[in-house]
């Protein structure tokens, strides 16, 4: 039987929680969850994995178990998260590691690797994008217009993405049996962006995220000349990130290990038996 740890740590003044699992003499593996999740989203994940590899699986500051200081207290941003998490890993002596990235949890590994080239072995990337190609019109139409400008009119359209329909429609849309998602999920996640003042938080990272877009062509540049083993998982209903963000991998990295796969934007809630495989098979061969 797998045995699951759920640890908290102070990192940069800030408790931090982390679910780990899995010998540490073994290779790190680092899974970062996206918007609007938490570690939880790999609960069913690290039992399949803990046999071979090392999991750390942290949740971020403003999500999750870990604290939710005030956007005054805190400044959010990803530049400001991915300092938290470098700490966090530089805290529990990780020095090289495997990448696993889910949505917001792609930008935060991703100024990792260029913080740190050498210390990341191979990436997997589920749903976490890198390239302008990913990025879904009916989605981010609305969050462009809150980048341009910070009206009632744009923050309005943002703050439909903290409602719980909202949360609910991010775990289903694409899913083909929604009975396969558990109702915890998107109730979970919506009573923890629900906390106080954390509304400001998550508008003050939406905001950010135009940061990211920037970011890509370094990304890619780092791709190309390091050329990192990757395996991109994709839940191919992902109404937020679509399949040509993963098949964009290729543009940099032409050994790039594809697989669309049935589903929407949390694919492990709905295709865990079919994706399992696939990352232990990627796994086995690069780490």
């Amino acid at each position: 039987m797998v045995t699951i740890h759920h640890r908290y740590t102070m990192v940069d003044g800030h408790q931090i929680f982390y679910r780990e699992a899995g010998p540490r003499n073994r290779p790190t593996l680092v899974l970062l969850h996206g918007f609007p999740a938490s570690s939880l989203m790999f609960r069913r994940l690290l039992p399949q994995l803990a046999d071979r590899w090392h999991l750390v699986a942290p949740d971020h500051v403003g999500f999750g178990l870990s604290d939710a200081p005030s956007a005054d207290e805190f400044t959010y941003s990803f530049d400001s998260l991915s300092d938290v998490t470098g700490n966090l890993l530089c805290q529990l002596g990780i020095e090289r590691y495997c990448l696993f990235v889910h949505d917001h949890g792609a930008p935060i590994g991703w100024r990792l690797i260029l913080r740190a080239p050498d210390a990341v072995s191979a990436i997997i990337t589920q749903n976490g994008n890198a390239y302008d190609e990913g990025l879904q019109p009916e989605f981010f139409t609305g969050v462009r217009d809150y980048w341009c400008e910070q009206t009632p009119r744009t923050e309005a359209g943002i703050r439909e993405a903290l409602t719980l329909e909202q949360t609910r429609w991010r775990y289903l849309t694409g899913v083909t049996d929604e009975t396969l998602v558990d109702p915890v999920t998107w109730t979970h996640d919506h009573n923890l962006l629900s906390r106080p003042d954390n509304d400001k938080a998550q508008l003050a990272l939406f905001l950010d995220y135009a940061t990211n877009l920037a970011l890509y062509p370094k990304v890619q540049r780092c791709f190309r000349e390091r050329q990192v083993p990757l395996l991109a998982v994709w839940g191919k209903g992902d109404p937020i990130f679509g399949p040509a963000g993963a098949l964009a991998f290729t543009t940099d990295l032409p050994d790039a290990d594809i697989h669309l796969v049935a589903g929407g934007h949390f694919l492990l809630e709905s295709a865990l038996e079919e994706v399992v495989p696939i990352i232990r098979g990627f796994l086995n061969k690069h780490v």
